[in-house]
């Protein structure tokens, strides 16, 4: 299967239990603003989509607090959001999705992407580990590829983007898919997220979840830990976690 096809990875025959109960066996990395910084990105085709929905009103009518409404759900959702504050009803929430795709699109591919803090750190040190990795991200896998070859799709044994799946986050279906491609429980794999959309993914999936919250404030008891950057953490810290 190539990445194009859908999940990377090849299914190793469904949950295998974990030897020890509390051993951290794989970490699960969210995409936008948690692995790389994209949130920014987003704002800006956010708000060229808006101009085309609503012109001169765009300023008015979308700003950091409908991003953070948003971010790290269904594009189909952010479509219908934009749509409604729009007033539009001649144009579709598919069509506004194609057009947020197509500039986000547009705007990774001519870069630059950047690591979020820590982030490129940790997931060096769990991969010297040798412990496995995933991406499991709500984007689509036409945003999912360009920030793969920013990064390196080697550091991961599978992804998982929205086209790989049914039902995207907040549904757990990503992380309960990419758990069993790498043959795991969930409950093995320690999830880390930037938005609430995502942690109550992650949690609902069974994963230990770490909250690293950006454009979006993460209520207080949703996440497993809490923590202001990837920095603040290490490849111990997670085990500790897991194992607690």
């Amino acid at each position: 299967m190539t990445a194009t096809e859908g999940v990377t990875g090849e299914l190793a025959g469904g949950p295998q239990p974990s030897p020890d109960p509390g051993e951290l066996r794989a970490v699960l990395f969210d995409m936008d603003g948690l692995l790389v910084d994209t949130e920014e990105c987003w704002f800006r085709a956010e708000t060229h989509v808006m101009e085309r929905l609503a012109g001169s009103r765009v300023e008015s009518l979308w700003g950091r607090e409908h991003q953070a409404d948003v971010v790290g759900g269904p594009l189909e959702r952010a479509a219908r959001v934009m749509l409604d504050l729009s007033g539009r009803d001649d144009v579709s929430p598919d069509e506004v999705a194609r057009w947020l795709m197509d500039e986000m699109e547009s705007l990774v591919r001519t870069g630059p992407v950047h690591w979020m803090p820590g982030a490129h750190e940790l997931l060096g040190e769990v991969r010297r580990a040798g412990l496995p990795t995933g991406l499991v991200s709500s984007s689509y896998r036409r945003i999912v590829e360009p920030v793969l070859d920013v990064v390196g799709r080697s550091h991961f044994e599978v992804t998982v983007a929205r086209d790989d799946v049914t039902r995207t986050k907040p549904d757990p279906e990503p992380y309960v898919r990419a758990a069993a491609t790498l043959g795991l429980s969930p409950r093995d794999c320690v999830a880390l997220e930037d938005s609430p959309t995502g942690v109550r993914a992650a949690r609902a999936a069974g994963c230990p979840t770490v909250a690293v919250p950006g454009a979006a404030p993460v209520p207080a008891g949703l996440a497993t830990a809490v923590v202001g950057s990837l920095r603040d953490i290490d490849l111990a810290w997670l085990r500790r976690l897991v194992a607690g």
